[in-house]
């Protein structure tokens, strides 16, 4: 057996589906079930039910699954310390980034980070949370630019970019000329979020609920600029993160307005696993976001 079988078998595995998996893995179906096949029979044991037309794991595969991916791992931590390079911006570096600040915080970090870093090569991935955190623990990134919550815990963490919400409201709504508002004037109003899944959902709607308002059940958004356009389109009011708003308080019918007592906000950090070789890199991105950032 070999390291490539082991990914042919994670790949499968997360896959269900042996075309799709030969594809991720840029080989033939025949080879990629040829493969497990030869690696069943140097193992002794059955890691497929055949008599299944899906593509269901034995116990015992399920297990080798488990096994191969902390392999793999491994391998990848041991390609990084054996590279030289763990200390160098050089290279390929694979980032994820939640919806809610990969489109905002993209374009103003990918030019700096292009220019001050020419030989690194950078790889853009964009997933929710949970989705992200199980491709860093499986080795398939390198990094994390998120909002710290619960599920981030197990990582190491370096702090970005503290990131104030403001209250969103239509141009023509009450506080669309004031200059801040009070979290405690939210009392009693309803406010739209986005829908599950998304961590700046349960982020904001801590703030709101402590303040005494309600989310709109009849709605749940699947991006900001959705949020944003129902706002606009007088549906509601909600709260929205510094970084995804214009430089004007008021645009496209929407109005800004900075909230107070408490200031809402997140913490965006850039997370990796605790044995990385890549810290020295890592602190290196996080530093030069954060400069960006204050520009």
């Amino acid at each position: 057996m070999n390291i490539r079988d082991f990914e042919y078998l994670v790949s499968l595995a997360e896959h269900k589906h042996f075309r799709k998996a030969a594809e991720a893995c840029f080989v033939s179906q025949p080879t990629l079930s040829g493969q497990i096949r030869k690696l069943e029979d140097e193992l002794g044991t059955a890691l497929l039910e055949r008599s299944s037309r899906r593509v269901l794991f034995t116990d015992a595969g399920l297990q080798l699954v488990d096994q191969a991916k902390r392999i793999l791992t491994e391998v990848k931590t041991f390609k990084d310390m054996a590279s030289g390079q763990a200390g160098e911006m050089v290279g390929p570096m694979h980032i994820g980034f939640i919806p809610t600040v990969g489109p905002y915080l993209l374009p103003k970090i990918v030019p700096m980070l292009k220019e001050a870093f020419p030989d690194l090569e950078l790889y853009l991935h964009e997933a929710q949370t949970h989705q992200l955190v199980r491709q860093l623990e499986d080795g398939k990134l390198d990094c994390l630019v998120l909002a710290s919550v619960a599920e981030t815990a197990a990582f190491k963490e370096i702090e970005v970019y503290n990131e104030p919400m403001s209250v969103a409201v239509p141009c023509d709504h009450e506080w669309a000329e004031l200059d801040e508002v009070d979290m405690l004037d939210l009392n009693g109003k309803t406010v739209l979020a986005l829908g599950d899944g998304h961590c700046l959902r349960d982020q904001a709607l801590g703030f709101c609920f402590a303040a005494g308002a309600k989310d709109d059940e009849r709605f749940k958004a699947t991006s900001l600029e959705t949020l944003r356009n129902m706002v606009a389109a007088g549906a509601g009011i909600t709260l929205l993160p510094e970084l995804s708003l214009p430089k004007e308080k008021q645009k496209d019918g929407v109005c800004y307005v900075r909230a107070i007592n408490p200031v809402p906000s997140r913490s965006i950090v850039l997370a990796y696993r605790p044995g990385s070789p890549l810290r020295a890199r890592f602190e290196q991105l996080a530093q030069a976001i954060t400069q960006q950032l204050q520009v």
